[in-house]
């Protein structure tokens, strides 16, 4: 059955005529069946006649506004715990002695996620068997999918409406079943994904004063009249849009973050997961001339790019401490034609661990965390169908960073790198248990000395280390862990999670 958005609207017990139903509206995030965030305010917004009085109900909660002269109204309900009971947020506006009222039905309490990015945040459960088998038990999960569209400038609203029914999504899916085990509440998925979209595609045009490449793409883009009015003729034409057309639509900046993202501000969540990233990997350096689409940050401007991002982010929500949950690009074994060849386990080609060295970055903003995905993925298919493993892992790092869950949610990370003799001694923080998957030496790790000379290391687990040894090399000072485009590694701790990989040096790449 289709879910009915809240627009049932009532003059003093009376139904009230279409031609004054849209003088009282909610904004697109709030239709019947809904997830309000728990133990945290929440924002209630929408539009009305200017001067008219709004009043906001839910869970014994009664709030009051009235309507700015820009017909814009917000009211703000007080922190509130999770719950499964299905009750009604009833608005209502008086004006000139006349009431109208709209309500939303069975809305619950609990844990509310915004689940973005671009085709493998896209990617349905459908497609991957052990995800799929998960939907017949899923429960108290709720989604909200936004419909995929652009717009020239900011949008108040966007089509999309709750359903209690779990997000197409095996990524989104498969975390929010996970969250949902361990934090025992309803959990609402917000679906804003498009495939092809690099991250300019989510920037907000003020961008433009805090990241240098996003300022000359928009630029461009406001001097190119016939790329924009090929955007005005696709949306003005016929639908569904052709796939060369929807192709050019999601690979532009700005654009789906006016239609897609803005009218969820300031919606109360907990945080975002992010899964993107592949559009940037193009280039190392980015800004390239040709494709046009291949005009973003490239790897190694990703990183300042995406901590900006999330800065604005939260501004945009007025929550410094939104959490964002990146997942780290899997493995495929794609090299770019401008650095050294060597394959997809070479550590000095043009590969995504340069992508992944930039997503790691992310960590240096609080609240927030990276699901490591260095062992999955496929060396040539850019889709990898092993999305359970990113759901378990987003959902152990939301159980231990959001709802103070005492779980490890981390692989081994490097905390320092020691030189006892002629061998290195890498020593890991989140390293209990610390042993390989399969039994074998530790592998995946390359030594160099001050020449750059990269050779594979001899390496041992001893306690909570790995030492690393190299009869090509009398004096290794630096470290290459897993920086390849589709490394071999087995390194887990006792948790069976994957180190992450890393770097010591700060040679040119």
């Amino acid at each position: 059955m289709m879910m009915k958005r809240c627009l049932t609207a009532i003059v003093c017990g009376c139904l009230l005529p279409a031609v004054l139903l849209a003088e009282l509206k909610l904004a697109s995030p709030f239709s019947d069946h809904m997830v309000l965030q728990r133990d945290m305010p929440v924002p209630v917004w929408g539009w009305g006649d200017p001067g008219a009085k709004v009043t906001v109900q839910f869970a014994g909660q009664s709030r009051s506004v009235v309507v700015h002269s820009s017909g814009l109204w917000r009211v703000t309900l007080d922190p509130m715990p999770a719950s499964f009971e299905s009750r009604t947020l009833t608005v209502s506006a008086t004006q000139n002695s006349q009431l109208t009222t709209l309500k939303c039905a069975d809305v619950v309490v609990g844990e509310v996620w915004i689940c973005s990015g671009q085709s493998n945040m896209q990617f349905g459960y459908g497609g991957v068997a052990e995800i799929k088998a998960l939907v017949p038990t899923a429960k108290n999960i709720r989604s909200f999918t936004v419909k995929r569209t652009v717009a020239f400038e900011e949008q108040r609203a966007c089509e999309g409406e709750w359903r209690e029914e779990v997000p197409n999504s095996a990524v989104a899916f498969s975390f929010a079943y996970l969250l949902q085990e361990k934090a025992q509440v309803p959990v609402g998925i917000i679906l804003a994904c498009w495939g092809s979209s690099g991250i300019e595609a989510w920037m907000p045009r003020d961008m433009v004063w805090t990241v240098p490449h996003f300022k000359t793409i928009m630029a461009e883009f406001d001097a190119d009249a016939e790329t924009r009015n090929r955007i005005q003729s696709i949306l003005d034409g016929p639908k569904p849009w052709s796939r060369g057309d929807d192709i050019f639509l999601r690979r532009q900046s700005n654009i789906l973050y006016n239609a897609m993202m803005i009218p969820l501000v300031p919606f109360a969540c907990r945080g975002l997961v992010w899964y993107q990233g592949e559009r940037n990997t193009q280039s190392m350096f980015g800004m390239l001339e040709s494709p046009w689409y291949s005009r973003n940050s490239g790897m190694l401007k990703y990183a300042d790019t995406l901590k900006q991002w999330i800065k604005r982010y939260r501004q945009a929500w007025k929550r410094s401490e939104m959490h964002f949950l990146v997942v780290m690009l899997p493995g495929l074994g794609k090299t770019l034609p401008t650095g050294p060849e060597g394959g997809a386990e070479s550590p000095i080609a043009h590969s995504w661990a340069w992508m992944r060295e930039s997503q790691l970055k992310a960590l240096e903003l609080p609240h927030t965390g990276v699901a490591n995905t260095i062992d999955l993925g496929d060396i040539k298919n850019v889709h990898p169908k092993d999305k359970l493993p990113i759901g378990e892992r987003l959902a152990l790092l939301a159980a231990r960073d959001t709802l103070g869950l005492d779980v490890e949610a981390d692989g081994p990370v490097m905390k320092r790198v020691t030189r006892e003799g002629g061998q290195l001694v890498v020593h890991f923080d989140h390293a209990d248990g610390l042993q390989t998957k399969d039994g074998s030496p530790p592998a995946g790790f390359w030594v160099a000395d001050d020449s750059a000379k990269w050779m594979a290391a001899d390496a041992t687990v001893e306690g909570n280390t790995v030492v690393l040894r190299s009869s090509g090399l009398k004096a290794p000072r630096y470290v290459r862990y897993a920086f390849a485009g589709k490394p071999n590694v087995n390194l887990v701790n006792g948790a069976g999670l994957p180190a992450y990989p890393f770097r010591t040096d700060r040679f040119e790449p």
